[in-house]
């Protein structure tokens, strides 16, 4: 689940009507986006990109495609500005006032042949119950992508010559026309093995003043149908959006096969889907940009399925599991709520420890992007490979992420964390940990961040009430290469947990030399461990044989 010129960062929209007195034009290159009113009838509040790929490039990137697709922090170059009540057929301008990323200036483009595209994404008006609106995407069940996602628009890939030093003024503009439209996504059907939920949230809706939806995809376990007396344990697995079967259940692969073992334990194995207006995954705790998130999902998307599914509603027999952004959540869901689950079982998680935030030092560090020597500076990384090998620094993805979106709204990674650890604004949207351009951190906001969502913190903090509701609870997984770095996080938390004594934690903590992100327990193992976890752990007289029939 990175030596480019600096440009100045358009925050406000810049729309200009290609009829009405449009201003002095920016020497340079210029691209005109606009949307018939067959694509959209509505004037679109949001924001419009423009992406351009040599022709002769593979057609790699995201689902391959055009060059949206093929943008990143490390590929096509991407402009982006926001635009307000842009009316069809009325042109944006994209020149080169307009931030892009990994050209910051439109008119650093070298002379050549491109395939150009572009793309409108369009924003929803939230006005929120703690008195803020802001304007942002609304997820369409597509996991906060807004290159996938239904309603947006998009122009068919065109190629031109662009030659930042053309003569003719004609030869400079660049006409496109965002006429496509994706459409919806079509429901999953169920199965006999694989359950879907899908519904309104009341919590989240009212919070945000629009439609909310939550949702959960439920593996059941074999004979379910045949033993209607049974009730079962159930692993709460969380990750990224994604309405497939938990586990990849259903391809033929060696998940099914153990599913379906006499010797497999019975549990249902549970994904949610919660995608918030900043992220595919709202990370399932209650926030101020995100709201309410852990409050709908325990009372209402647990309560569903647990009411929808005969599972043992017990917190001894409630697993969490998950890697990753999942794997975050686990651990956090356990912390947050130690007499709601009975155990977590987390793989390579989010920066468990904000003294490594990836590679950043929120609390001493100075700026996230570099650090300062008297002769020189050195860029921090992103990304690695297990030989050690840098696939991306800090502010690559950053800076891919300031084109995509501003105020938080670019619906990547950097950006929900913001959105979920970081208070509110005075404007409503999230305030920054640190300048998305220049990489300056800011203390108050690492302060707030510290308080509220680091872990180890957290559990050091309030560890005398914490420690004998999470004692046996906390089992952790990482490569000791992981590719953002995640590992050094972990090794903190370890250390903290390895210092508890009244209780001491009783947990455990796994490492898998050279691996990278993200390392994780085999199902079989993991399925074991949460089932010798519930020998262990339940009640005396609790039913811990009948769902485990053979």
């Amino acid at each position: 689940m990175k030596p480019i010129a600096c440009a100045v960062v358009i925050l406000a929209s810049v729309v200009t009507s290609a009829r009405a007195g449009a201003p002095p034009a920016v020497p340079g290159v210029r691209v005109h986006i606009s949307f018939p009113a067959s694509a959209h009838a509505d004037a679109v509040t949001g924001r419009v990109y423009v992406a351009l790929n040599r022709v002769d490039a593979p057609a790699t990137g995201r689902g391959g495609g055009g060059p949206i697709q093929q943008a990143g922090p490390t590929g096509a170059p991407l402009f982006g500005m926001n635009v307000q009540g842009l009316k069809p057929g009325v042109v944006a301008v994209v020149d080169g006032t307009v931030f892009g990323h990994p050209v910051a200036n439109l008119n650093d483009i070298p002379a050549g042949e491109y395939l150009v595209q572009a793309f409108v994404n369009v924003y929803t008006k939230f006005e929120r119950a703690d008195g803020h609106t802001v304007w942002a995407h609304m997820d369409q069940w597509e996991g906060q992508n807004w290159r996938r996602s239904p309603g947006n628009l998009f122009s068919t890939p065109k190629r031109v010559r662009v030659d930042p030093q053309a003569k003719d003024p004609k030869a400079l503009i660049i006409d496109l026309v965002c006429d496509q439209v994706i459409p919806p996504i079509p429901d999953q059907p169920d199965t006999p093995y694989v359950k879907r939920l899908k519904f309104k949230s009341a919590i989240l809706s009212t919070w945000w003043g629009q439609p909310i939806f939550l949702g959960a995809t439920v593996l059941l376990p074999k004979d379910y149908d045949t033993h209607p007396a049974v009730k079962y344990p159930v692993n709460y697995s969380q990750g990224h959006f994604s309405t497939r079967a938990p586990g990849g259940f259903g391809t033929g692969g060696a998940f099914d096969t153990l599913w379906l073992a006499d010797d497999t334990p019975r549990f249902l194995y549970v994904t949610f889907q919660h995608p918030s207006p900043y992220y595919d995954d709202s990370y399932a705790v209650n926030s101020a940009n995100n709201g309410p998130y852990g409050d709908a999902i325990l009372q209402e998307l647990i309560t569903a399925v647990e009411e929808r599914f005969r599972v043992i509603r017990e917190p001894w027999a409630r697993k969490l599991s998950g890697g990753s952004t999942g794997g975050w959540e686990a651990l956090a869901l356990q912390v947050f709520h130690p007499d709601f689950f009975g155990g977590a079982w987390a793989s390579c998680p989010d920066s468990v420890d904000f003294r490594y935030h990836q590679i950043v030092n929120i609390y001493d560090d100075a700026n996230a992007y570099y650090v300062e020597r008297p002769w020189t500076r050195i860029e921090r990384p992103n990304q690695r490979t297990p030989d050690g090998n840098i696939t991306s620094m800090m502010k690559d993805e950053n800076w891919f992420e300031l084109v995509s979106g501003d105020r938080s709204r670019s619906g990547g990674q950097w950006d929900i964390w913001e959105a979920t650890f970081s208070p509110a604004g005075a404007d409503g949207y999230p305030t920054p940990i640190w300048d998305k351009k220049s990489g300056r951190i800011d203390k108050e906001v690492a302060a707030y961040w510290k308080q509220h969502y680091d872990l180890r913190a957290i559990l050091e903090r309030d560890w005398a009430t914490l420690g004998p509701k999470l004692t046996g609870k906390i089992h952790l997984y990482v490569g000791d290469d992981d590719s953002f770095y995640l590992d050094n996080g972990v090794e903190l938390m370890e250390k903290f947990l390895e210092s508890t004594k009244t209780p001491y934690y009783a947990g455990s903590v796994t490492y898998k030399r050279g691996a990278p992100h993200c390392y994780s327990p085999a199902p079989k193992e993991l399925l074991d461990a949460m089932t010798r976890h519930i020998e262990r752990t339940a009640p005396v007289g609790a039913d811990i044989s009948s769902w485990r029939y053979k």
